[in-house]
């Protein structure tokens, strides 16, 4: 990659992290979007420099659009949308409606996602097979992580404002919060 490169987010999705790079030539009208420095869209020779580039991200193909606006003299401004939201509203809105944590099992990494509005289980970009059951304090998500057994469990905080708390328990025990 060159001095190009105008533009660089990093969304969380729940199959991954995906860190996002736009090259605009403003001489050349070269545009390029990088998705983990992989190469996914090139556009050369483009006359008119101001305009929009949509992009599918990650394995669920969620719509990414990068905005290209003049500003004054030969400058611009570059924002992202996700799923037709700004970034900062879509990154917000992500952190609201899912719980990850990230730990170490048998000596690799493991980032679980809970999407909390459908109840969906990710784990490294895979989407998990499981099965819910109503328990006495709340309800249970059970699925299987390399032959450990998992289980998310949603019981209520008993306050109104925290509404229901999520709890990840790998064969038994209960995994410390790593991020919200």
């Amino acid at each position: 990659m060159n001095n190009d490169v105008v533009g660089m987010w990093e969304v969380s999705l729940s199959d991954g992290i995906y860190q996002i790079e736009f090259e605009h030539g403003t001489t050349t009208g070269k545009r390029v979007i990088y998705i983990n420095k992989k190469e996914v869209l090139r556009r050369d020779w483009m006359f008119k420099l101001v305009g929009k580039e949509t992009f599918p991200v990650g394995c669920t193909g969620t719509k990414a659009t990068i905005n290209i606006e003049a500003l004054t003299g030969l400058s611009y401004e570059y924002t992202l949308e996700i799923n037709g939201k700004s970034f900062q509203t879509f990154m917000d809105n992500w952190a609201k409606t899912t719980k990850t944590w990230l730990l170490k099992l048998d000596g690799a990494d493991c980032r679980i996602v809970l999407e909390k509005d459908t109840m969906d289980v990710w784990c490294n970009g895979q989407k998990m097979e499981i099965t819910g059951e109503f328990a006495d304090e709340g309800t249970e998500t059970h699925f299987v992580v390399w032959n450990h057994e998992c289980c998310i469990k949603a019981t209520s905080s008993g306050k109104k404002r925290n509404g229901v708390v999520h709890s990840l328990l790998i064969d038994g025990t209960k995994v410390t919060d790593a991020i919200k």
